[in-house]
């Protein structure tokens, strides 16, 4: 049975994956607009399932509501900047440097979540060792991607 915190960090493996593999791409190519429309609705629903399994509990807590709060509100700065990236041109200089942006600003938050927000978690609401909070996050997860691939394919529909 797997917690919530290696839940989370086993997708922050994954977008960390993702992130180095896209930086090493160039230019508007098809390998870079597939890694970075997988590492998009990836974060995307991440991000809302984390918020709704994880934060919400954490917000609960006194001792949680700061650190949570910090990290919803990262989590908005960086799916503007994953926005903004969709609409760019993927061969431009400007998309290359948003990017590097993108990419330092979400390592930087999941290095902060890992090395501080889960301890404070813990003490807030609990090791997890059951694999409930893990378990929501996992179904949010999934639900999110549902929501995602319907919003686009009602994108191409109209």
């Amino acid at each position: 049975m797997t917690t919530i915190y290696k839940a989370l960090k086993k997708d922050h493996e994954k977008h960390r994956e993702l992130l180095n593999k896209i930086a090493e791409t160039s230019g508007d190519s098809p390998e870079r607009r597939e890694l970075y429309s997988k590492f998009f609705y990836d974060v995307s629903a991440h991000a809302a399932a984390e918020e709704e399994a994880f934060y919400s509990p954490l917000m609960e807590k006194p001792m949680g509501q700061p650190e949570a709060r910090h990290s919803v509100a990262e989590h908005k700065q960086l799916d503007d900047i994953m926005k903004e990236l969709m609409e760019m041109d993927m061969s431009s200089t400007g998309w290359l440097t948003r990017f590097k942006t993108l990419k330092h600003d979400y390592e930087h938050h999941m290095q902060e979540e890992e090395n501080e927000i889960f301890e404070q978690a813990k003490k807030s609401i609990g090791s997890d060792k059951d694999g409930e909070i893990a378990e929501e996050f996992i179904d949010r997860k999934a639900a999110e991607r549902k929501l995602v691939d319907k919003k686009a394919a009602d994108a191409l529909a109209h």
